[in-house]
């Protein structure tokens, strides 16, 4: 329950941040990415939090046996690049950049949607849903599988696609 509780109010902290910061207009999204053209460079704020909380306080949980509210870390080792990865990023930065929507913002978004989130909604979950799919055929295809660590070592690992996105 706490778990819980503690995922729903980070996600709730997290969606208040990405609407103050604009993040839910795909027009803002959409200026920021848009070098070439009139640049609206107030996203590296955003960016510029994310990253300076990220430097201070990892240093200080990662030195913890365990996080507060789970048995273990769950920290990728994945250190290679391969064609998997590169399709992915390029298909997210091409959805990204067309519609001016990422999955966090969009799902923050919920609380006041419009049509082009109905749009965007199910097309994230198709990707998602197909990018699991691709996951189990090369799974089957006996690609090496992600070690887990014993409750004795300090970080398990995870798979890249179960990562994060804001």
């Amino acid at each position: 329950m706490k778990r819980n509780l503690a995922s729903l109010v980070a996600g709730l902290v997290f969606g208040f941040g990405l609407a103050l910061s604009g993040m839910t207009h795909p027009e803002k999204v959409l200026g920021f990415l848009d070098m070439a053209g009139v640049w609206d460079a107030s996203l590296l704020f955003v960016l510029g939090g994310a990253v300076g909380v990220t430097v201070i306080t990892f240093r200080f949980v990662l030195k913890r046996e365990k996080p507060l509210l789970a048995e273990r870390f769950i920290i990728t080792k994945e250190t290679h690049i391969d064609r998997s990865i590169i399709l992915g990023a390029i298909l997210f930065g091409i959805g990204w950049g067309i519609s001016g929507y990422c999955p966090g913002p969009a799902v923050a978004l919920l609380a006041a949607p419009n049509w082009e989130l109905w749009a965007f909604l199910p097309a994230a979950i198709l990707g998602g849903v197909a990018e699991k799919l691709f996951e189990l055929r090369s799974q089957q295809n006996n690609e090496p599988q992600p070690q887990v660590a014993t409750p004795d070592a300090k970080p398990a690992t995870e798979s890249p696609s179960e990562g994060s996105c804001g």
